[in-house]
């Protein structure tokens, strides 16, 4: 059973959530700005609060985190509710969590308690970019394009009808919380790695420097806004592939950890052009196809081929696929995803790619 509900959770008066025992599945953006509370306040005020599932680690470390839980957490539970800020790429470990929970509460069938989402506005917008699943992915990895455009709420929904799913599933609007029209989606940082304004911009594409020996600068103040490596040499203003919407400005930075934690690295900055579009994952492929050209000691991780999903990307990036090609089939693969999440679709506005 899936249900859109266009009043705050708090208005809920169902019997799971008045009388039952709840799990707060979330992050520090279930922060509620009209109350000057956290989500799972209200359960703990009426008194059925059983269990809270967040983070590991605080809100600002400079490791990327997950949500924990097991089965058993869950077991005696009449509702989950879920509020966290997704941020627009399938690959954000927070809402990887949640899909993998939704796969848990599939397993326990007629025992799984109802899950409650409370939405939020999509950071990274409208905009879609790359191509759905083709190959081998990462688990708990819905067939969504690396930049979806869709807020959680939607992309629950898909997942849900996806894994034939069973359980209550119910998302509250992203228009009647608050917190949505008092406050930008990234104000409160969506997690640790995803810290400010420009960096779900650059995220669909940059996440993928993860999966290679080039560091988006994890363990900085400005992570996937800069990248680089001990490697790199910029002195001689090498002629990195530039994109439209962005400038590039050659930089140094040493991580405080992660990969080449205490080593200085040597890259560059994705500057955003104020009222432009930017492509991510279409640059980083074509710097990452430069680098691989220029750089023998550039590599790509075990992991690399999963979380990109995609052979003709992957050729691409080593050369056996030309730019003309990738495009047209980032864009055909873009077109398709489109036409695909209009049924998953619980607001007016609609996903674009760009043109």
């Amino acid at each position: 059973m899936f249900s859109f509900r266009t009043t705050s959770l708090e208005e809920q008066f169902d019997k799971a959530l008045q009388e039952g025992k709840v799990g707060a599945f979330c992050t520090q953006n279930c922060w509620d700005t009209q109350r000057g509370r956290y989500m799972y306040d209200i359960f703990r005020e009426r008194g059925n609060l059983q269990v809270i599932f967040m983070p590991r680690d605080t809100e600002l470390t400079p490791h990327t985190n997950h949500i924990e839980f097991r089965k058993e957490d869950l077991q005696e539970l009449n509702a989950v509710v879920v509020e966290i800020q997704d941020v627009g790429a399938r690959y954000f470990n927070y809402t990887k969590d949640l899909f993998r929970l939704m796969e848990v509460l599939k397993d326990m069938k007629d025992e799984a308690p109802s899950l409650y989402i409370v939405d939020h506005m999509n950071p990274a917008g409208r905009v879609v970019e790359g191509t759905m699943p083709a190959a081998d992915t990462e688990a708990y990895v819905p067939k969504v394009p690396h930049r979806h455009g869709l807020t959680l709420g939607e992309l629950a929904n898909l997942y849900y009808h996806e894994i034939g799913a069973k359980f209550a599933l119910h998302v509250i609007s992203a228009l009647a919380s608050d917190a949505n029209h008092q406050l930008m989606p990234w104000t409160i940082a969506p997690a640790s790695d995803i810290p400010g304004l420009f960096t779900c911009d650059v995220y669909s594409g940059g996440g993928l420097w993860n999966n290679t020996n080039i560091t988006p600068a994890i363990g900085t103040a400005r992570p996937y806004e800069y990248f680089g490596a001990p490697f790199i040499k910029t002195a001689n203003r090498e002629p990195v592939p530039a994109a439209e919407g962005i400038m590039l400005r050659p930089c140094s930075f040493t991580p405080s950890c992660g990969r080449y934690a205490g080593e200085k690295c040597f890259g560059y900055q994705l500057m955003r052009e104020p009222g432009t579009e930017y492509h991510s994952l279409i640059h980083t492929l074509q710097m990452m196809r430069f680098f691989r050209d220029r750089y023998k000691d550039f590599v790509l991780d075990d992991g690399f081929a999963l979380k990109l999903s995609d052979p003709v990307l992957l050729d691409y990036i080593e050369g056996r696929v030309s730019s003309e090609e990738m495009r047209e089939h980032i864009k055909v693969e873009e077109q398709k995803w489109i036409r695909k999440a209009k049924k998953f679709l619980l607001y007016d506005d609609q996903p674009y790619r760009i043109k």
